[in-house]
């Protein structure tokens, strides 16, 4: 059996060759048709780590919460974006890359080590660092970046759906679900639409 909740062995593992501070980095928003892709870089302090840090997709909104104020309180965080016209010009995996790059280029305290959710290091990313796929169910550095990350795109969502209401982005986040497919069938393309994504493409270019 696999581990289920993510601990600190990567971060111990990095310490133990001399690494002080040990940067969890996740991205969240690859999937959506709409808004930005959003990055968070955080930096936990071995001797007070928030409690019931997970995978940001296991736990309640309500636990994520109170987790985004505990992290922010006890952790170096950074968050980062790409913006929609990003992902367009790049694609969404780079453009996912280049709001980790940013993530991490923002932190107040520099990190000598970061731990990558993933089996990419984005290339902007130079220094030491290790990748690890479902690195937000393993490392607690990670999962604290994937819920920070998370929360914070969830916000920008609700605000622009306040905006361009009909879309159901306070709920969906911008995803595909069936609602927001049919009212970009009904109600058409917003700014905040990517139009590299097929959905929205084969929507502006109906032949």
């Amino acid at each position: 059996m696999t581990k289920t909740v993510p601990d600190f062995s990567f971060e111990a593992a990095a310490m133990t060759r001399g690494f002080q501070h040990i940067a969890g980095v996740d991205e969240v928003g690859r999937g959506p048709l709409a808004g930005p892709v959003t990055a968070a870089a955080v930096i936990l302090n071995p001797d007070d780590i928030p409690e019931g840090l997970n995978d940001s997709k296991k736990l309640s909104a309500k636990r994520r919460e109170a987790l985004w104020d505990a992290i922010h309180e006890k952790a170096c965080v950074c968050i980062a974006h790409a913006s929609v016209e990003e992902i367009d010009e790049l694609n969404i995996l780079r453009a996912s890359h280049l709001a980790m790059e940013r993530a991490v280029a923002g932190l107040s305290q520099q990190a000598d080590y970061l731990l990558i959710d993933g089996n990419q290091t984005p290339r902007g990313l130079t220094g030491p660092s290790e990748t690890i796929v479902k690195g937000d169910a393993r490392s607690v550095s990670i999962s604290a970046a994937s819920i920070v990350a998370k929360i914070a795109r969830d916000r920008i969502m609700v605000d622009l759906a306040q905006q361009f209401p009909g879309y159901g982005w306070e709920t969906n986040a911008g995803y595909p679900s069936k609602s927001h497919r049919l009212a970009l069938q009904n109600l058409g393309v917003t700014p905040h639409h990517r139009r590299s994504f097929k959905p929205v493409h084969n929507i502006l270019y109906q032949q």
